[in-house]
């Protein structure tokens, strides 16, 4: 039963997850998000019986098999939908279907090695295929992720449009491109609500990296009716660089930016801090070595998927 005022979410597994977004304007505003963040409790509706919590993977698996052994476990106790039921039981034979005591305690050597080796394989055509563009299309090396997360095909829900342009029809594509999105960025939205876009080489076709300077311009900045920002990622983990300043992203909520008078934005991406002022108050901080930076367009404008607006290069100044 749904309280008086509440909006019904569905979710199909027994487990959900709650990606929640504060739009923060700096350090001034922390205070205020954190009282929002506090505000915002989870409670159980009516009388039910305390969740059981996560399933646990057996932990005395080697640890070359935790992987197949967490897929196991969770792909058991959280099934995909049901036209991909026929894509898990394909998994039988290496064990992925057998219940109770874990097939990988004692997993003869050559299909332990075959697993081993199999996951790795699995994990470097993941990587290939997003530093590629996984068949999407490039603009200057800016790979237009736009329908990375239009892999659903059967549960949508408040806010979801269920729409041909934002599905993926051929499901096979679809399954490698939500391995892609695992891999790479987990709870993107749909490219109406933010398009993204990642970016592993420089104007010159060269790979990212922290040994050398670049600089980034925007003329005009990224059409949006909300926002847009660019974050630092590090490689192979995508995670974000600690730097002195503590800035992650810039984008045009970032304070004390500097504009050229046509309104132009240039951004200096380099691992150490640029002498040059202005080039100082757009820096954005890079690792020492590869990284990936990514740009989000939050609420889009028609401009951005019509080609009217075109992503710069990034150019290698150092």
């Amino acid at each position: 039963e749904v309280p008086d005022g509440a909006t019904r979410i569905a979710f199909p597994t027994a487990v959900g997850t709650i990606v929640g977004r504060w739009a923060c304007d700096g350090e001034d505003d922390l205070e205020r998000v954190k009282e929002l963040q506090s505000a915002l409790t989870l409670e159980p509706v009516g009388d039910q019986e305390p969740a059981e919590g996560l399933p646990v993977p057996d932990p005395n698996v080697p640890e070359e098999l935790q992987f197949w052994e967490k897929l196991r476990v969770y792909s058991q106790a959280y099934p995909p939908a049901a036209q991909d039921l026929v894509v898990q039981q394909a998994f039988a034979p290496l064990g992925l279907l057998e219940t109770g005591l874990s097939p990988y305690l004692e997993a003869p050597p050559d299909l332990a090695s075959v697993l081993t080796a199999g996951a790795e394989a699995g994990r470097q055509s993941i990587a290939a295929a997003l530093k590629s563009g996984a068949g999407g299309e490039v603009v200057n090396g800016w790979q237009l992720m736009y329908h990375a997360f239009d892999y659903n095909d059967d549960f949508f829900e408040v806010g979801t449009l269920d729409s041909p342009e934002w599905r993926i029809g051929d499901r096979s594509k679809a399954l490698s491109t939500r391995a892609g999105a695992a891999m790479a960025g987990l709870w993107g939205n749909h490219g109406y609500e933010a398009a993204y876009a990642p970016i592993y080489l420089d104007s010159e076709g060269n790979e990212l990296s922290g040994e050398h300077t670049y600089t980034l311009t925007f003329a005009p900045t990224p059409p949006v009716d909300a926002f847009w920002s660019i974050t630092m990622y590090d490689l192979p983990d995508f995670f974000l660089v600690d730097n002195p300043m503590d800035r992650y992203s810039i984008g045009d909520r970032t304070p004390g930016l500097v504009y050229a008078d046509d309104g132009s934005l240039t951004v200096t991406l380099s691992a150490s801090a640029p002498a040059d002022p202005v080039a100082r108050a757009n820096w954005l901080p890079t690792p020492a070595v590869g990284f990936r930076p990514l740009l989000r367009m939050y609420s889009p404008k028609p401009e951005a998927f019509d080609g009217t607006f075109e992503l710069p290069p990034i150019v290698k100044v150092g």
